[in-house]
């Protein structure tokens, strides 16, 4: 087992050495103000036996959590999805997919994961290009408020594996999940590890980061400590990262280090932020609006290469409640497109069906990438789409149609349903005449990267050379966000909660629906009368007309008629 922790602290002057205490078999911190990341490397006889069991018939999985409350995302840690949990998973055989996936998720995870078969559950999101991806991952989401049970399997199926003496520390350790803003797991068939990180923006505790981190008897294992500040980069895709490095057990003192690796995602200012909410009155058509900073979008990315070409986009993660119409979205009539601030929708994938109601659709929803229009003063990077829209003193709205589908009924009339914030950055990809090429070579020098994270659902939609540079979400300017307390603090929540309108019907004890029309039963006997009726009332109708008139047309029977008199 390995083990790495690095501490990202704002910057020089906000970190003293002093705070930092190294012995021979310990490394103690003191109040350390500062962002967290913990990545743990197992080996398969570290896990249970039904964990690897079903790793060995997957090529990869990726596991992203991210928590609905919202939180910085500090550099290397810049990428972000949807709240809740998605599965991007891989088989070993495309044609033996692994049936024990969806019950170990739902063991591990939560017991009302929508999630049974991978076949029938999980979505094929849609590749732009084969060169890209060979074999692309099945996809699976839900929103997913707590981690209370994936701490609870940790602490009674994994933390005893690692020896009495060190249960106790791993079942605390493990139970510091509960307030990670962010959690990702990851398996490669190529490798045989699995590799589990949790990513914290703010230290829990208001006096920062107080504890001792011990070395492992075991001389296999290792635990590394790393204390690092951002710092200004060489070159415009590359990161830099300077402070100290130590390794528990081995080294004597901390240890200076500067270094600068390629990064996939990229820091923007503070200033770069959108919110998201639904207008009102919602219906049954609602529409879903992205507020965006006008001073966000004045340029593209400050860092972006000068031969990219940059373009802004949302990637939506969507419940089977709700879905967007792929014909609507994919229409290039320009009126349509600058009504709502869009270029084009780049993918769709998932439960499109636009007449299904949510309980015949199988799989969990559905996921779309669109292509966002920018306001005319961003005209640089050879880059996006401008739109017009007089209102310079206003953020700039983008607004997307998404459709409801019909839902269960329920005493009161209407139900609830859960949409995830979209996450919304620029995407600067190469321009020249070898962009595939150009991409290619930057991806594999990504994998240098030390904190490179992959596998979040809309990257695989690009080419891999592809910088991401992402907003921050900003519930603060939401009037549709609520608050909630986590950690000690007040925290706006990336949700968004649309009521629907459904049948209303009587529940177990007489409360509900009064009266026949509110009634399942009463609806389906008053539609059956209705039908039987009004074929009676066709049958009695077209009786009298043969009664009066005969059989065969009407010019048939006066040629008959006249022939007759001829005679």
């Amino acid at each position: 087992m390995k083990k790495r922790i690095t501490f990202v602290h704002a910057a020089e002057g906000e970190f003293d050495p002093e705070q930092i205490i190294l012995k021979d078999d310990s490394l103690s911190v003191l109040s350390l103000a500062a962002a967290r990341q913990e990545r743990v490397t197992f080996t398969f006889d570290e896990l249970p036996q039904e964990v690897w069991h079903v790793l060995k018939q997957c090529h990869e999985i990726h596991i992203r959590w991210s928590s609905q409350y919202v939180y910085d995302a500090v550099p290397p840690f810049a990428s972000r999805v949807s709240p809740g949990l998605h599965v991007f998973y891989t088989p070993v055989d495309q044609d033996r997919p692994a049936t024990s996936l969806c019950p170990l998720l739902r063991k591990v995870f939560d017991d009302k994961l929508k999630c049974y078969l991978p076949e029938t559950s999980f979505i094929s999101p849609p590749i732009l290009s084969r060169t890209f991806i060979s074999n692309p991952p099945l996809q699976f989401h839900q929103i997913l408020p707590s981690l209370d049970e994936f701490v609870t399997y940790i602490q009674h199926k994994i933390c005893p594996r690692s020896g009495d003496k060190h249960t106790i520390t791993w079942e605390s350790g493990m139970a510091s999940l509960l307030s990670a803003d962010s959690v990702d797991i990851d398996y490669d068939s190529v490798s045989h590890t699995l590799t589990a990180a949790g990513y914290w923006s703010k230290p829990p505790q208001r006096d920062g980061w107080t504890e001792t981190i011990r070395k492992r008897d075991k001389s296999t294992d290792k635990v590394e400590v790393g204390i690092l500040a951002l710092e200004r980069a060489r070159l415009p895709e590359e990161l830099s990262m300077g402070g100290f490095l130590a390794v528990v057990g081995q080294d004597k003192k901390l240890q200076p280090t500067l270094f600068s690796f390629p990064s996939r995602h990229h820091p923007l200012p503070d200033s770069s932020k959108y919110t998201t909410a639904f207008r009102h009155p919602t219906g049954l058509h609602p529409t879903l609006q992205l507020s965006i900073s006008r001073s966000a979008l004045t340029t593209t990315p400050p860092r972006a290469p000068p031969d990219s070409k940059c373009g802004l986009h949302t990637y939506l993660t969507l419940p089977s409640s709700v879905f967007a119409d792929k014909y609507q979205l994919s229409t290039t009539d320009p009126l349509f497109l600058q009504s709502h601030n869009l270029v084009s929708l780049r993918a769709i994938a998932g439960e499109t069906d636009l007449e299904a109601p949510d309980w015949v659709t199988e799989r969990w929803g559905s996921s779309l990438l669109l292509e966002l229009a920018t306001p005319p003063s961003s005209n640089t990077h050879k880059s996006t789409h401008g739109n017009v829209n007089d209102d310079n003193d206003n953020d700039w709205q983008v607004t997307i149609p998404l459709h409801l589908r019909y839902l269960h009924p329920s005493p009161s009339g209407y139900r609830n349903i859960s949409v995830p914030w979209p996450v919304v950055f620029w995407a600067c990809t190469p321009e020249d005449e070898g962009e595939e090429a150009v991409a290619a070579g930057r991806g594999k020098t990504m994998a240098i990267n030390p904190f490179d994270r992959v596998g979040l659902g809309w990257d695989g939609l690009f080419a891999p050379g592809t910088l991401f540079y992402q907003l921050h979400p900003d519930t603060a300017a939401s009037t549709d966000g609520y608050a909630h307390v986590h950690a000690g603090a007040e925290r706006g929540v990336m949700v968004e909660k649309v009521q629907v309108p459904v049948l209303r019907i009587k529940d177990g004890n007489g409360d509900g629906g009064a009266g026949l029309l509110e009634r399942v039963h009463g609806i389906e006997m008053v539609t059956l009368i209705v039908v039987v009726f009004g074929f009676l009332w066709v049958v009695r109708s077209l009786g009298r007309v043969v009664k009066q008139g005969g059989l065969g047309s009407g010019s048939g029977r006066r040629d008959l008629r006249g022939r007759e008199k001829r005679e």
